[in-house]
């Protein structure tokens, strides 16, 4: 076997409540015409000489992105501090070799065949194994992990947490533009990679952390997969780090939005936590229900409805925030979280500009400037 199930499941049982790790993604750009630049291998080597980015710094797939890591925080607070240092010394280091930093879901200017794989051993495996379906994959993504002691309660808090995913990804939508047009969606980065990945998109209810290694001992058996992480569901319990990862948002073109996002992330694991330890009965819809709402993130965003699968009614996407921050409210006030996000989400803000008669060209560099702005403090012209 390619993991050791056995191991997982003391990674979970040792774990501690409410750590958190946040992994960004963003697009290395040209700054003259912000067409997608292979400069990946350049900034890693150039990494190296910080022995922080060294550790933080990590490639996606593609040479045209780059994520940083913020490493394991004693609680959300410790890791934005960490994450805030980490992008510091990363723009930076762009702005030194001459790249410029974005963050949107997709990317409305370049071509994705246009794109090189890095020469990684895991990202040459999935490109033979994938194809297609690898190189169609030019998205970026906000990833959070929350510790959660105990494999049984990380898988609860899974399965809790499945209706709840197709919410964050309408406050999240962020990516309007696809194939280089207007896609008339807002999260088209999730159609892209949920339609289209193999384990992908909101899992079914496991159960139990039994039921969930049965699964991987599966696939493993089958040969289906060769390493764990190849299950890409938008939430799963990460057996290495004994965590619970959010897989399901877009990348944030603010860096307020993407720690309101990721705080709000931490606060619907830790009450879904904290209702599995109460005993409160499990709210556990069939998939093809959730699916509506997902794919209402996917084409409204926060501009649409979305439902309320308890009572069968509809109401405005825009009130997604607020719901989720009534539902956390014990768990925030446990952890100290306040949740701050703008009315209007990225997809929003882009779609009025496109609205407005802008073209494409206009509405990406206006995102690229709240990025850098925001990430790196630094004024763009």
């Amino acid at each position: 076997m390619a993991f050791d199930l056995d191991s997982a499941r003391e990674a979970f049982e040792s774990s501690t409540d409410f750590t958190v790790g946040l992994e960004e993604e963003f697009q290395l750009l040209d700054p003259a015409s912000l067409e997608l630049v292979g400069r990946f291998e350049d900034l890693k080597a150039a990494a190296l000489r910080d022995p922080v980015l060294a550790e933080s710094v990590a490639g996606e797939l593609i040479s045209s992105e780059i994520e940083i890591r913020s490493g394991r925080g004693a609680d959300f607070a410790d890791a934005v501090v960490r994450q805030r240092d980490r992008r510091r010394r990363l723009f930076a280091l762009a702005a030194e070799a001459g790249v410029r930093l974005g963050a949107t879901g997709t990317h409305p200017l370049s071509d994705y065949r246009d794109q090189h794989i890095i020469e990684t051993e895991h990202y040459q495996r999935l490109n033979e194994e994938l194809r297609y379906v690898a190189w169609r994959n030019n998205t970026w993504s906000l990833h959070a992990h929350v510790g959660v002691r105990g494999a049984d309660r990380a898988v609860a808090v899974c399965d809790r947490l499945r209706p709840v995913l197709p919410i964050l990804l309408a406050i999240s939508a962020n990516s309007p533009y696809l194939d280089q047009q207007d896609s008339g969606l807002h999260s088209a980065r999730s159609e892209t990679f949920m339609r289209t990945f193999p384990r992908c998109g909101v899992p079914e209810t496991f159960g139990s952390w039994a039921a969930y290694a049965d699964y991987l001992d599966f696939l493993d058996r089958t040969r289906s997969i060769v390493e764990f992480t190849q299950v890409w569901w938008s939430i799963r319990p990460h057996i290495g780090f004994g965590t619970v990862e959010v897989r399901i948002c877009d990348a944030q073109s603010t860096a307020a939005e993407s720690e309101g996002l990721a705080g709000l992330i931490v606060a619907c694991v830790a009450q879904a936590a904290r209702d599995e330890d109460e005993g409160v009965a499990l709210a556990d819809p069939p998939g093809r229900l959730i699916e509506e709402n997902v794919w209402r993130a996917i084409r409204w965003g926060q501009d649409g409805d979305l439902i309320d699968l308890d009572r069968a009614e509809t109401y405005p996407a825009a009130e997604a925030t607020t719901r989720l921050a009534e539902w956390t409210a014990p768990a925030r006030a446990e952890l100290g979280l306040e949740i701050a996000l703008p009315e209007l989400n990225g997809a929003q803000r882009q779609r009025r500009l496109i609205e407005s008669g802008a073209p494409r060209e206009e509405v990406f560099a206006a995102t690229v400037r709240e990025t850098v702005e925001t990430y790196a403090g630094e004024v763009v012209a």
